[in-house]
């Protein structure tokens, strides 16, 4: 059992790294394994995924209902309704990646070194292509082809350390797009995958939701990933994705010393 502090670390822990490019899969995983906590359940981490949803939903709900509208009204006619349209059709590679393979992910990649492993390629990928990229493309200058291919750099996700918001981030620095209309396609992304994420474990939940400690990640999830969004498109407007990627490296190799200094948490 979580503790309520426990609780409020790892709620704070999603809500920034769900949305930084970071990985939150690592993390949730590695802050536990480092510190010699408990895992938690299925239940908290449900909270934990329905609190970044409310995060996305809250920063993006006007976005997101325009998207809808366009989607409706003016078909692939208009970039809104192109965009609209890509993020739907981008969702579906994801969902039907996870569907299948998520359950030999969770048995074969789930490990330290694995994760180590991915934050640190990624980390150099970024930071190569955010050096390198051709950059100067708009969000209006987005067509439905571009945000298929993000949404196709989303199953790459799966690999735990891959981080779901660096591949699509990445992806949309190879596609041209400045690094803050990069941000806003994986965020905008986010929201079918961890909403339809949600449903599907809703019945993981069971009794887990009168534990005070599933509502303490809800909460705190929530809030830290409202201000880490907010943050992370403030910062791209001047900002590069240099510091993440030092980040990831960084925290790859904790992870590899610790491992080879014996530690093999509680």
């Amino acid at each position: 059992m979580l503790t309520l502090v426990q609780a409020a670390v790892l709620g704070i822990v999603q809500g920034i790294t769900e949305f930084l490019p970071i990985s939150s899969t690592a993390h949730l995983y590695l802050v536990p394994w480092l510190l010699g906590w408990p895992e938690h359940s299925l239940a908290f981490d449900v909270g934990l995924h329905m609190g970044t949803l409310v995060a996305v939903t809250a920063v993006f709900w006007r976005d997101l209902l325009d998207l809808a509208l366009a989607a409706v009204r003016e078909g692939m006619r208009t970039s809104r309704g192109r965009l609209a349209w890509g993020i739907a059709a981008g969702t579906v590679p994801a969902a039907l990646a996870g569907l299948i393979l998520e359950d030999v992910v969770e048995e074969v990649l789930r490990s330290p070194l694995v994760m180590a492993a991915s934050l640190a390629v990624l980390g150099v990928v970024l930071w190569q292509v955010d050096r390198r990229a051709a950059r100067g493309r708009r969000l209006d200058q987005v067509g439905f082809a571009d945000v298929v291919y993000v949404g196709f750099a989303q199953m790459l996700a799966l690999v735990p350390g891959v981080s779901r918001s660096g591949i699509t981030m990445t992806a949309g620095l190879l596609e041209g797009l400045e690094r803050e209309a990069a941000a806003r396609i994986s965020f905008l992304l986010s929201f079918p995958v961890i909403l339809g994420a949600g449903v599907l474990k809703l019945p993981d939940i069971g009794g887990g939701a009168g534990d005070p400690a599933f509502w303490t990640g809800v909460l705190t999830s929530s809030v830290t990933g409202f201000l880490a969004i907010r943050y992370l498109l403030a910062y791209l407007r001047r900002g590069s994705y240099s510091v993440f990627a030092a980040y990831r490296v960084g925290l790859a190799v904790l992870v590899v010393l610790s491992y080879a200094l014996g530690y093999r948490g509680s």
